[in-house]
């Protein structure tokens, strides 16, 4: 069983949660990263809906993952790509799931070997709730709660939809 979870309705929360955010930050000109790949789709989104004109950037974190040694290499790793400076920027970082933090932690790391931002705003599709490390996003479309035999995934980049999806277990 597959359940799909309304797209259009989660990224207009997102988009509206952001331009609060910026706002009550008083952010006028920040730099968007995508974690790959779900954040690098939705920072494609995001960038258009926000009206960014710089052109965002991508993280692949897996050398940055602190579980690196016991689950290996993705054989699908590519470099990092950050068009611009995050020296003294107001960055925001997306993903598009967050549940340990353990990627928030290890994308972070690798921004600060880029450079020191001024901020940091964290944003994510959907949060699980299911924290390993001290790590809260400050804009999330949905908060789920999910029962051991179930997950999200989200799909895309053309069309870009989430599915809640049930492992039979």
């Amino acid at each position: 069983m597959t359940a799909l979870l309304d797209m259009d309705q989660l990224l207009d929360d997102l988009e509206a949660g952001l331009r609060k955010v910026l706002e009550d930050r008083g952010v006028v000109d920040p730099a968007l990263i995508g974690i790959r790949t779900g954040g690098v789709w939705l920072a494609d989104v995001m960038s258009k809906r926000l009206g960014l004109q710089e052109p965002w950037g991508e993280l692949d974190i897996s050398f940055y993952r602190d579980d690196f040694s016991r689950i290996g290499l993705n054989p699908k790793v590519k470099p990092s790509s950050l068009p611009f400076s995050t020296e003294d920027r107001d960055i925001i970082l997306i993903d598009d799931v967050i549940m340990s933090g353990r990627t928030i932690r290890a994308a972070m790391n690798e921004i600060f070997d880029y450079g020191r931002p001024a901020s940091i705003i964290l944003a994510t599709l959907v949060d699980l709730g299911a924290r390993e490390l001290p790590i809260q996003p400050d804009v999330t479309g949905k908060l789920l709660s999910l029962q051991s035999h179930q997950r999200v995934k989200l799909r895309g980049p053309d069309p870009l939809h989430i599915e809640l999806q049930e492992t039979g277990k």
